[in-house]
């Protein structure tokens, strides 16, 4: 079968060829398409993922076996469907929320304890490191009250400011 006065092979390896190339481009220079929004089914990772697909498939469809070229090309055209779906549900969509979920905002660490790495000075900075089960992630702070706090002591966090923790030294209550 012929389209454009070239064998449908022929347009199969094509869009193989150039549709490897974008994605490799897209790679390389992906960050600067990063601003624009475009709807979720836009993506071009997806785009450029199926017709990959689509002409390696078909390109082997037509080479390989003794198939109608239109039966060929519907088969080449489900599956790729299907490995972009699959691509999309288990790969790039748990991606993008993981990225998120490592990111802890200020208002997180309120009521958290944390141990003090170096002192909290009367009227200075000290830093306090909070453990997490995702991590630490160690902060400057100053004290609440204006009392000096000493290294190795466990403080609450009262509040964040501008990225700076006011604490206060914290006791814990034995229950016996």
């Amino acid at each position: 079968m012929e389209i454009f006065g070239l064998p449908l092979e022929t347009i199969y390896l094509y869009t193989l060829i150039i549709s490897g190339v974008l994605t490799l481009l897209f790679i390389l220079f992906g960050d600067i398409l990063s601003g624009l929004e475009a709807p979720d089914y836009l993506n071009p990772v997806l785009i450029l993922a199926f017709l990959t697909v689509f002409g390696a498939s078909g390109y082997l469809f037509e080479k390989v076996t003794n198939l109608h070229s239109g039966l060929s090309a519907v088969i080449s055209g489900c599956s790729a469907l299907l490995i972009v779906s699959l691509l999309n549900i288990f790969i790039l969509i748990p991606l993008s929320s993981a990225e998120e979920s490592l990111s802890i905002s200020e208002s997180d660490l309120k009521g958290r304890i944390g141990k003090v790495l170096t002192s909290v000075p009367v009227d200075g900075f000290g830093e306090v490191l909070i453990e997490s089960a995702s991590g630490s992630i160690a902060k400057p702070a100053v004290s609440f009250d204006n009392e000096a706090i000493p290294e190795a002591s466990l403080v609450l966090v009262i509040e964040v400011k501008n990225g700076v923790l006011h604490v206060l030294p914290h006791q814990q209550i034995e229950i016996g």
